[in-house]
């Protein structure tokens, strides 16, 4: 009889056991399962990480596009334009009889100057060619646009009111050239910016050629 209760015992004792067991297995499995949904969760946020660094690139990819070729043609085209104008003004200072005209080249210079770095960083981050120091498009020349090298020659050796005279006619030229590319700018552009610095060319440039008109007495 004690033998039998001994053995009714150990059967119980090794049913609760195995429970135990079981139960411990699905705990066990359950911590599996909620590490394995961690992982899917950090699986997610690697998911929504990449999708939003993707947008944010293709954001600044955006930006980066909104230019257009007219863009890239007014910079290009202003560079050596502005370039030419600063060296006209630079004669100015020993060959200007005038004291209002070397006070005009020194405003051109001033302004245009630094509008030739702003439109060099335009091109730079483009990632388009910024015009070599010298090069100038001939094809600029049959638009009234630029000076020809007989015409900067010409103005190299006058001097006096000679030099006022030619100064101011060829300058005006010079300008209504600018202002006819900032307007083509304006109507065919993309960026905001160039758009904006075209504006400011006009109404400048516009102003110049008035006062320019009232030196030769023109009106």
């Amino acid at each position: 009889m004690i033998c039998k209760r001994s053995l009714v015992r150990r059967t119980a004792v090794v049913t609760v056991a195995g429970a135990a067991a079981l139960v411990l297995a699905a705990c066990g499995g359950d911590s599996d399962n909620g590490d394995a949904s961690g992982h899917d969760g950090h699986g997610a946020g690697s998911s929504s990480a990449s999708a939003s660094a993707s947008a944010s690139a293709s954001a600044s990819a955006s930006v980066q596009e909104k230019h257009n070729r007219a863009d890239v043609a007014f910079a290009q085209g202003m560079i050596p334009h502005h370039r030419q104008a600063v060296e006209m003004a630079d004669l100015a200072e020993g060959r200007a009889r005038s004291a209002e005209v070397k006070e005009l080249a020194a405003g051109i210079k001033k302004a245009q100057g630094p509008e030739i770095k702003t439109l060099s960083g335009w091109l730079t981050s483009w990632g388009e060619d910024v015009p070599a120091e010298g090069g100038m498009d001939h094809s600029m020349h049959d638009t009234g646009a630029m000076m020809t090298d007989e015409e900067m020659t010409e103005l190299e050796n006058a001097a006096g009111t000679a030099f006022d005279t030619a100064f101011l006619k060829l300058m005006i030229r010079h300008h209504e050239g600018a202002v006819a590319m900032a307007k083509t700018e304006q109507a065919d552009g993309m960026s905001a910016a160039a758009m904006k610095l075209a504006g400011r060319i006009i109404t400048a440039q516009s102003t110049e050629i008035d006062r320019m008109n009232k030196l030769l007495g023109r009106s």
